[in-house]
């Protein structure tokens, strides 16, 4: 092996089925190095830490490691393990245990972990290493999206250590993987290469920062998603029904209650227009799920449950099984629908944008409707064609919206015409029926068809190649959406970025998470390397 000045492989790696084992038993748990950081010290020894991703091992990431090493006797690199890899769609391209067993190989490098944590604050408290190791990319605070950088500096400080930015020859992981590597729809690949050289990086940016003032206002039903998990057993042999043995479950808090957590790390403050049944109310499980900037109003009917769909699920593949929907999708009461009308009159034109969550389930009346289409200044609708409503709650009931985005079948049921082309569907027919003059058509693996007045059709390409679990996705599409589509000179850009927060959704189970600002910036960041 190459000592510890140099960058060689383990010698018997090539050609040997057993190869790879040295560079193997450099990984170790996290509590193991801090142990043999802790002798490194008792015997005078500086301990050096690096920590990244690690994703693709290029000589940038060589000179950088070697340059860490001479900054002390020991070399600590920890890698980010998978489910905190923020870089976009299909990364990291290789797992944890592949990218620390490559770092393992370097002969600069004495031992490696995997760090399961956001940042690497975690490691370096355990550590407490002399030296904590950053590209030189990372001087600039400003140019660090998750802020994170601040918080390891401050770890390293607590522990008496200091923080050294190695200038190098630099390369992209991220930029060489989107350049050499045949990875996703060869369409999305062309497409992404078109707006690089557009240079739309800047402008994006630019449209995130006239949403930081926005306030929003969210109007829609309240839903409760339960999932539970279950592993499939097979047909009873006197039964025609699948049995299933129980493993756990979740309660997450969806409907208009997870679209405006989804748009409020983008707008300064977001309220909560909804309704609650006082039978099994839920109320307190949709209080405690929103985010700080988001504020709640409702109205409780007495006749009704607060609605709760009920999801058996796969918990080895994610596949919805079967479903029970509790509610009761009648008409609100004529003094409850008279409370939320002269809650929507009375605040609706404060907002710099209205989004409708519009599920079908009895909420939104005529009334309703009208009140919103009269005091709105801006007005984002989506209709959800689902199996309790199917071919009932149609887009046209909204006689006028400033932005629409629905899904391709909900379109086609719209106009009536389930063999149009969808360009021809978002383009002309759908525009004819209602007074819109922006739209997004959501086609799912095929991405979105935008239309504007004076910009036309433009068809944005998916960027998402894992999905979990798509529930939710239109909405969060929705409701990051409505606001860049106020705002935006082009709607194929409002397009890309729903295609980028849609990604990042069905990579999530249920309501777990709210699609973050940062994540998006980031997202689109790597896309575009």
């Amino acid at each position: 092996m190459v000592g510890h000045g140099g960058v060689g492989l383990v010698a018997n790696d090539f050609g040997n089925p057993g190869g790879g084992s040295a560079a193997r038993s450099k990984i170790r748990r996290l509590d193991e190095l801090a142990a043999l950081a802790d002798q490194a010290r008792r015997e005078g020894r500086g301990v050096v830490l690096a920590h990244g991703v690690f994703d693709l091992l290029h000589l940038g990431h060589v000179r950088y490691l070697e340059a860490a090493r001479r900054l002390g006797d020991m070399l600590v690199v920890t890698v980010t393990a998978d489910p905190f890899v923020n870089k976009g769609p299909s990364r990291p391209v290789f797992t944890e245990q592949l990218r620390a067993e490559m770092l393992g190989a370097l002969g600069c490098v004495d031992w490696v972990a995997v760090n399961h944590a956001p940042t690497a604050v975690n490691v370096i408290e355990l550590l407490r290493p002399d030296v904590y190791v950053k590209g030189v990319e990372y001087k600039n605070v400003e140019n660090d999206l998750t802020g994170k950088i601040v918080e390891e500096q401050e770890a390293v400080a607590r522990h008496g250590g200091r923080i050294e930015f190695i200038d190098d020859i630099t390369f992209s992981s991220s930029s060489l993987i989107n350049q050499h590597m045949a990875i996703g729809d060869p369409k999305a690949r062309v497409y992404l290469d078109e707006l690089r050289q557009r240079g739309i990086g800047d402008s994006i940016s630019a449209m995130f920062d006239r949403l930081a003032d926005m306030r929003v206002l969210v109007v829609g039903e309240t839903i409760i998603d339960e999932y539970h998990y279950v592993a499939p057993l097979g047909k009873p042999p006197k039964e025609f029904v699948l049995a299933t043995l129980y493993r756990a479950h979740e309660v997450f808090a969806g409907g208009v209650i997870a679209a405006a957590n989804h748009v409020a790390s983008f707008c300064k403050e977001v309220e909560v227009l909804t309704c609650f049944g006082d039978q099994d109310h839920y109320a307190s499980v949709a209080q405690a799920a929103l985010k700080p900037n988001v504020k709640l109003w409702s109205v409780h009917r007495s006749d009704a449950p607060t609605i709760r769909k009920l999801r058996y699920v796969d918990d080895v593949f994610m596949r919805k099984l079967f479903e029970i929907y509790y509610m009761n999708d009648k008409p609100l009461p004529d003094v409850l629908e008279d409370s939320f009308e002269e809650e929507i009159v009375n605040r609706a034109g404060e907002f710099d944008v209205v989004i409708v969550t519009d599920f079908g389930h009895g909420l939104l009346s005529p009334r309703l409707r009208r009140a919103l289409i009269d005091n709105s200044r801006y007005l984002a609708v989506n209709t959800q064609s689902n199996s309790a409503n199917h071919g009932y709650n149609l887009i046209q009931k909204y006689s006028r919206a400033d932005y629409v985005c629905i899904d391709a079948p909900e379109a086609r049921l719209a106009v009536a015409d389930k063999d149009a082309e969808i360009a021809s569907v978002a383009g002309q027919l759908l525009p004819h029926r209602m007074g819109c003059g922006r739209l997004i058509v959501t086609q799912g693996r095929s991405g979105c068809v935008t239309y504007d007045q004076e910009e036309g059709i433009r068809q944005v390409p998916a960027f998402s190649t894992r999905i979990v679990d798509t529930m939710g996705a239109g909405d969060a599409f929705l409701a990051v959406t409505a606001p860049l589509a106020s705002v935006a000179e082009s709607m194929e850009i409002v397009g890309f970025i729903g295609n980028v927060v849609g990604a990042i959704k069905v990579g999530i189970v249920g309501h777990r998470q709210s699609v973050d600002k940062v994540d998006v910036l980031r997202h689109i960041r790597t896309l575009l390397k």
